[in-house]
C-alpha cells in the first residue's frame, strides 16, 4: 500500500512547480495591494476585524493586541509580530498621508523608533477608513470568501469609495518584483477622478495638471521634471526629493557673536530623522563636508528642527548646497507603480490606475443599488400587503378569527385577499398600534416614499449617466469631508538639480579621463617601463635615459618596454594571468606615476592576477582580433569589436581551468601567421582562419592547438607574416633569429617540427616573440642585455643561432621587445 502512494516525479518539474507556487503564493496573497482598494491582505482582514469588533470612530479605543488577536484567530494565520508590524504603519501619521486607524500610544517616530508592544497600544477606525473604505461592506457590494480553516467568511476586496493606493501609496517586495507607489493628495485625486469622468479622453498634460505630484505626509519638496511624468506615464520613474531648510542667525551662548546656521524643518519621505543627523556627524568629523560646528536636535511637539550651525567663517549658501550634494536631504524616491489586477500583477500608469478604481467604484455603487432595490422591493411588498388588509379590516378580523390555526388563516389571506406569502406573514404579525388612524397615515405615506425610491433606483440601474452623476456628487462630498492641504511642495527643474547633485557625488569616469588627458602636453611620451611602472614623460627627460642604444650585460635597471605619444590618445588592453582585460587608465599617469596595477579597475587589482601582455589597440579602420593562448596549449580568437568598448570593470575574456593561466595575448590578422612554441624547441606555424583559429565568445576555453608532451610547457606565441621573422630564446643564452617561411604549415594538433637545436642538452627554450621592432632586452635572474635586431642574420630551422655572452650562474627569463614609437 506504501508504494501505491509514491508518485515518481522529476526533480527540476517539483522544484519550478513549487517555486512558482511560493512566488504567486508572496504575490497574491502577501505583498503586493490589490488596484481596487489598494490593500495588501494582511491590512485588509485589519480592517474587516475591527469593522467586526465594532471599533468605529465614535466608540472608544481597544487595546491592540485585542485585535491582533482576532485577526490571527479568524482571518490571517501568520505572526502576530507581522500583523502588528501592519497595523502599526496604517496608524502613523508619517508613514501614510491618509491614516486608516487611528491610534492612541506610542506608535514610533520619525527618528526610527519603535512602536511599544501591543499590549500598551490602543486603535479604532479612522472617520475615513469607516466613512471612504467600510460603510458600504453590509450592502452586498463585494465577494466574501471562506477563511483559512473555512470558519469565518471574510471579503476578497474592501468596497473602497476612494483610490487609496494613490491616496496613501505603497510598497512591498514580492519575488521577481517590487512596487513603491507614492502617496498623494485627496483633493487633488479626487479632481483626477472627476475629470475623467466627464471626459474619459482627458489629455495627459491635463490629468497631470489636476495631480502634478506626490504629496507626502512628511511634507518636503518634490522636484518636477522627467522622474514624475515618467511615473505618471510609464508607471516607473525615479522621483527627486528634497527636504526644506533655511538660514537663520542663533546666538550660542551669551556673550558669544551671534553664527549662521542651516535649519532643516522637514526631511524627504521615509528618512529618519535621527539616523540623518548621525550619517552627518560622521562626514563632518571625516572631513567630507566642512564648515559645520554643531548639530543640534531641536524638534518638539510644535514640530521638525534640526540646526546645523556654522563656523564663524563658513558660508551658509554653500553648506546648504553640500548638505544636498553629500546627505540625504536630497534623495530619490523610485516609483513603480505595480499592483494586482483581476489577480495579476500589472505596471499601471496614472491614467490606467485610475480608470481600474472607477470600473470598480461603478460596479459596487450598481451592486449596492441592486442591494438597495432589493430592500425597496421588499418593503414595498410588506407595506402594500398591510394596507390592503387595513382597507378591509373587519373581514381579517373575521378571518382570523374563523381560523383553525395560524397556517390556515395566513393560507385564507392569501386566496381571498390575493396576498403573497410575506404579505400574509406580515399581517399576522401585525401590531395593533398600527390599527390606530396616524399609524395607518404613517404606512400611506410609507407607501409612497418607497414607490418613489423605487422609481430612483431603478432609473440609476438603467441610466448609466445617472450614475455616474451619483459617483461624482459622492466624490464631492468626500473631499469637502476629508480633503486638507498639500503638504509638500513642487518646485520646477528637478532635472537640472538632479543632474548637478549626480554629477557632484559620482563624477563620470570617461570625464575624469578627458580632464586628465587634456592636462597632458602634446609633446609628452608614455613610457611603460620593464618593471611594470607607468609614467608620463617629456622628450627632454627620456634622451637622458638613453632608451635606444644597445648595451652588454650588467645591472641596466628598467628598458622602455614601450613608449608611444600621447596624441592621437591610445588604448590600452591589459591582460592578467587569469584570462581578463581591463582598458588602463594610463591618462593619471601624469599626476602620480606608479606600477601598472595602480592604473587597473579595483576588480582586478588585489587578485593576485599579474599582467602577463600590454596591447595597443589598433584604429577601428583596421580589421583584426585578438588571441589568446594558455598555458595548457589551448588558442583562441576574439572579435575586436568585444574590445571597442570595455566598461571601468575587467572583464573575463577565457575560462580557464584550475592551475592554467594565461600566457600569451596577441593581435591577429587573417593574412598572417601563427607561431607557437613549447620549452622543448618544438614549434608550430598555423595560417589564421576559422579553420584552424576560430572566432570564439568571450568565456570559451578555445581549441587546443599544440598537444604538450610529459614535462613540456608552452613558453610562448607571435603572429607575423608569413615572410617576416621570430626570435626564440633559450634558458642558457641561445639566441636565434628564424625565418618563418622555413617552418612548414601545420593543422590544429600536429606535432609541428623543431625550430631552435640546443647546443647544450640541458637547455630548454623560455621565449619565443615576433621580431617587429628594432631593439629587444634579454632579461636574467640579475641583468639584461640590450640588442638590435638587425644586426641578427635570418636562418632556417636547422640553424643554431647565437650564444649570448652570460655569466655561467644568469639563466634567460623573457625576451622582451621594446616597442619604441617616438
Amino acid at each position: 500500500m506504501a508504494d501505491e502512494r509514491i508518485v515518481p516525479i522529476a526533480l527540476h518539474q517539483e522544484m519550478q512547480r513549487s517555486y512558482l507556487e511560493y512566488a504567486m503564493s508572496v504575490i497574491v496573497g502577501r505583498a503586493l495591494p490589490d488596484v481596487r482598494d489598494g490593500l495588501k491582505p494582511v491590512q485588509r482582514r485589519i480592517l474587516f476585524a475591527m469593522y467586526e469588533l465594532g471599533l468605529t470612530p465614535d466608540r472608544p479605543y481597544r487595546k491592540c493586541a485585542r485585535v491582533v488577536g482576532d485577526v490571527l484567530g479568524k482571518y490571517h494565520p501568520h505572526g502576530d509580530q507581522a500583523v502588528y508590524d501592519a497595523l502599526v504603519r496604517l496608524v502613523q501619521t508619517f508613514a501614510s498621508r491618509h491614516p486608516l486607524l487611528d491610534g492612541h500610544g506610542n506608535f514610533g517616530s520619525v527618528d526610527d523608533d519603535p512602536a511599544a508592544a501591543m499590549r500598551y497600544t490602543e486603535t479604532r477606525l479612522s472617520p475615513l477608513s469607516h466613512g471612504g473604505m467600510l460603510d458600504e461592506i453590509g450592502s452586498d457590494t463585494v465577494d466574501f470568501a471562506n477563511n483559512f480553516d473555512g470558519s469565518q467568511q471574510e471579503p476578497t476586496v474592501l468596497p473602497a469609495q476612494l483610490p487609496f493606493l494613490l491616496l496613501n501609496g505603497c510598497s512591498g517586495i514580492a519575488v521577481g518584483m517590487a512596487t513603491s507607489i507614492p502617496p498623494h493628495n485627496l483633493g487633488e485625486v479626487v479632481d483626477g477622478l472627476i475629470a475623467l469622468l466627464r471626459n474619459p479622453e482627458l489629455s495627459d498634460q491635463k490629468l497631470l495638471e489636476l495631480i502634478p505630484g506626490p504629496d507626502f505626509p512628511t511634507g518636503g519638496v518634490v522636484l518636477t521634471g522627467s522622474g514624475v511624468r515618467d511615473t505618471y506615464l510609464q508607471g516607473r520613474g525615479s522621483i527627486p526629493m528634497r527636504g526644506v531648510a533655511h538660514i537663520e542667525e542663533t546666538q550660542p551662548g551669551k556673550g558669544r557673536h551671534k553664527r549662521g546656521a542651516v535649519v532643516i524643518t522637514e526631511l524627504p519621505y521615509q528618512l529618519s530623522k535621527a539616523g540623518w543627523i548621525e550619517k552627518l556627524a560622521e562626514q563632518v568629523n571625516e572631513g567630507k563636508i566642512t564648515g559645520i560646528a554643531d548639530i543640534r536636535d531641536e524638534s518638539d511637539r510644535e514640530g521638525m528642527r534640526v540646526v546645523v550651525e556654522l563656523r564663524r567663517d563658513a558660508n551658509a549658501e554653500q553648506v546648504m548646497a553640500e548638505l544636498h550634494k553629500r546627505t540625504a536631504l536630497q534623495s530619490n524616491f523610485g516609483a513603480i507603480m505595480l499592483a494586482l489586477v483581476h489577480g495579476k500583477p500589472q505596471q499601471l500608469s496614472l491614467r490606467q490606475l485610475l480608470e481600474q478604481f472607477l470600473e470598480y467604484r461603478e460596479l459596487t455603487m450598481v451592486r449596492r443599488t441592486r442591494y438597495a432595490l432589493k430592500r425597496c422591493e421588499d418593503r414595498l411588498e410588506v407595506v402594500e400587503g398591510l394596507i390592503k388588509a387595513l382597507n378591509v379590516l373587519r373581514e381579517v378580523i373575521e378571518m382570523i378569527q374563523s381560523a383553525r390555526d395560524s397556517a390556515s388563516a395566513k393560507a385564507s389571506l392569501q386566496v381571498q385577499l390575493d396576498l403573497t406569502e410575506r404579505q400574509a406573514e406580515a399581517v399576522l404579525a401585525m401590531p395593533l398600534r398600527r390599527l390606530t388612524g396616524l399609524e395607518q397615515e404613517s404606512l400611506r405615506k410609507e407607501l409612497e416614499e418607497l414607490r418613489q425610491e423605487q422609481k430612483e433606483l431603478r432609473h440609476l440601474l438603467d441610466d448609466r449617466p445617472t450614475l455616474l452623476d451619483t459617483l461624482v456628487k459622492e466624490l464631492k462630498q468626500l473631499r469637502k469631508q476629508f480633503a486638507t492641504p498639500r503638504r509638500t511642495r513642487l518646485q520646477e527643474g528637478g532635472d537640472d538639480l538632479v543632474a548637478q547633485r549626480a554629477a557632484a557625488q559620482r563624477p563620470n569616469a570617461e570625464a575624469q579621463r578627458l580632464h586628465a588627458l587634456a592636462a597632458i602636453s602634446s609633446d609628452n611620451r608614455l613610457l611603460l617601463q620593464s618593471d611594470g611602472l607607468l609614467r608620463i614623460a617629456s622628450p627632454q627627460s627620456l634622451g637622458k635615459l638613453h632608451l635606444s642604444e644597445p648595451l652588454p650585460f650588467g645591472d641596466h635597471g628598467a628598458h622602455g618596454q614601450l613608449i608611444m605619444a600621447v596624441q592621437p590618445a591610445p588604448t590600452l588592453l591589459a591582460f592578467t594571468s587569469g584570462g581578463r582585460v581591463a582598458a588602463l587608465r594610463w591618462e593619471f599617469a601624469a599626476q602620480q606615476p606608479g606600477p601598472i596595477e595602480k592604473f587597473l579597475p579595483e576588480s582586478v587589482d588585489g587578485q593576485g592576477e599579474k599582467v602577463v601582455e600590454v596591447l595597443v589597440l589598433p584604429p577601428e579602420d583596421i580589421n583584426f582580433s585578438i588571441g589568446l593562448l594558455s598555458s595548457d596549449g589551448r588558442f583562441k580568437r576574439i572579435a575586436a569589436e568585444e574590445f571597442r568598448e570595455l566598461s571601468g570593470r575587467a572583464t573575463t575574456v577565457l575560462k580557464l581551468k584550475d592551475g592554467v593561466v594565461l600566457e600569451r595575448a596577441v593581435i591577429c590578422k587573417e593574412t598572417d601567421n601563427l607561431i607557437v612554441a613549447s620549452s622543448t624547441g618544438r614549434s608550430l606555424r598555423l595560417p589564421i582562419d576559422e579553420n584552424n583559429v576560430p572566432l570564439m565568445g568571450r568565456t570559451a576555453q578555445g581549441p587546443t592547438l599544440m598537444r604538450l608532451l610529459p614535462g613540456e610547457t608552452i613558453v610562448g606565441a607571435a603572429v607575423t607574416a608569413a615572410d617576416a621573422e621570430v626570435l626564440l630564446i633559450s634558458a642558457l643564452g641561445q639566441l636565434k633569429k628564424l625565418a618563418v617561411s622555413n617552418l612548414r604549415l601545420c593543422q590544429r594538433g600536429d606535432l609541428g617540427e623543431i625550430a631552435l637545436r640546443f647546443s647544450n642538452r640541458n637547455d630548454q627554450l623560455v621565449d619565443l616573440r615576433a621580431c617587429d621592432v628594432e631593439l629587444v632586452a634579454v632579461e636574467t635572474q640579475t641583468g639584461s642585455i640590450r640588442l638590435q635586431t638587425d644586426g641578427l642574420l635570418a636562418e632556417d630551422s636547422r640553424g643554431t643561432g647565437l650564444n649570448l655572452e652570460l655569466p655561467k650562474t644568469e639563466k634567460v627569463t623573457r625576451l622582451l621587445p621594446l616597442n619604441n614609437q617616438l
